[in-house]
């Protein structure tokens, strides 16, 4: 059965059509995924994220504990608030689940973690305190909601509906948080604009949610998340990389620190990561022939061998399509690729893997 966020009954009043998304009933979109995607990249919208795991890691080896588990290092999160993205990896080197961690104080953490491995990550987690032996303990909140209000006016809407946050949220940096009351706010996203996710207790998601409503905030569904989330060049897990693929081969080796050992001792993955070379690298693709549209699993054909796009869609901002791509470490930005689209071979460019941020085209 299906898992329903507190904001459930609300998307349904407004018309969504409901899909299931990683074990969670959660909307597509509510009428013109177009205009829900527009509507971020020129005013704001808002999104029902609360089916992502929040999880409290606290304990006197909190520390500790990420240093080993993530592949990043938590040690940069100097100050509370800071937050850093990064990812799980299993000995191989493949990414178990790609987070975000923000610091809440000593030896006290927020971890953020994806709906579909939640039960997994979890799991994994357990299993790594018991193995060590540490003295730490992961506490999923299910007792919190999480909106995000992702758009160039998204931060004046917020603080017009909760002015009491304007003052300590005003001057946050990107990837930092603040908790004013019972509101933890924090500059992430995954649209490719400016705004806030917005942690609070469930009990509150509906006041909230209404407020926004009524101060004009779209609602947007999964779908037009897709798309801006491609458009900006943000990985999916399951899609982009998974437990077979290493983040360096997706793109993600600036969430990567490989210096070290972290008080003599090494994330997992990390003896893999450094074993076994990179293998493909991370680009973008842009559509230059008319005739199709880039989907995953296409095959890339390009002068130095073959690749494969791994998220693909058609771009509402730049009215191309675009995708997200492994290719041969030797292919190089600007040069012209095929894609093989139903039999045939379409010309492609082999661009920087991000196409547009701040509503601004990028490529």
């Amino acid at each position: 059965m299906t898992q329903k966020t507190v904001l459930n009954e609300m998307h349904r009043r407004l018309g969504a059509k409901m899909v299931d998304f990683g074990g969670w009933d959660m909307p597509l979109h509510y009428g013109s995924q177009l205009e829900e995607h527009h509507a971020v990249r020129r005013d704001c919208g808002m999104f029902d994220v609360s089916h992502m795991c929040a999880v409290n890691v606290a304990g006197p080896d909190a520390r500790a504990f990420l240093l080993r588990l993530v592949a990043n290092n938590v040690d940069k999160l100097k100050d509370p608030g800071k937050a850093l993205y990064s990812a799980m990896l299993n000995e191989a080197g493949g990414v178990v689940d790609d987070l975000i961690v923000y610091c809440v104080g000593d030896n006290s953490y927020r971890v953020v973690i994806n709906a579909g491995t939640a039960e997994k990550d979890l799991h994994w987690m357990a299993a790594r305190i018991a193995g060590w032996q540490l003295d730490v303990t992961c506490t999923p909140r299910r007792d919190l909601a999480m909106i995000a209000v992702q758009g160039p006016n998204a931060k004046a809407r917020v603080w017009q509906v909760l002015p009491e946050t304007r003052a300590a949220s005003e001057a946050l940096k990107p990837f930092h948080a603040v908790e004013v009351g019972d509101y933890f706010i924090a500059t992430t996203g995954y649209t490719g604009e400016a705004g806030f996710e917005i942690t609070l207790p469930a009990a509150k998601a509906e006041e909230l949610w209404q407020k926004l409503l009524d101060a004009g905030v779209r609602p947007v569904g999964l779908g037009a998340r897709d798309t801006l989330r491609l458009e900006a060049g943000m990985n999916l897990y399951g899609q982009d990389m998974d437990e077979t693929v290493s983040p360096l081969d997706a793109g993600l080796a600036w969430t990567v620190d490989l210096t070290g050992p972290r008080d003599g001792i090494d994330f997992v993955g990390k003896a893999a990561l450094l074993a076994q070379p990179q293998e493909k690298q991370f680009l973008g693709l842009l559509l230059l022939d008319k005739g199709g549209v880039l989907r995953a699993h296409q095959k890339v054909v390009t002068a130095h061998g073959e690749g494969e796009i791994t998220s693909g869609t058609f771009s509402p901002t730049l009215q191309q399509s675009i995708a997200l791509a492994r290719l041969p470490l030797a292919a190089a930005v600007g040069d012209t690729a095929e894609v093989e689209i139903r039999g045939k071979r379409l010309a492609a460019r082999i661009v920087k893997p991000c196409f547009v941020r701040n509503g601004k085209a990028l490529v």
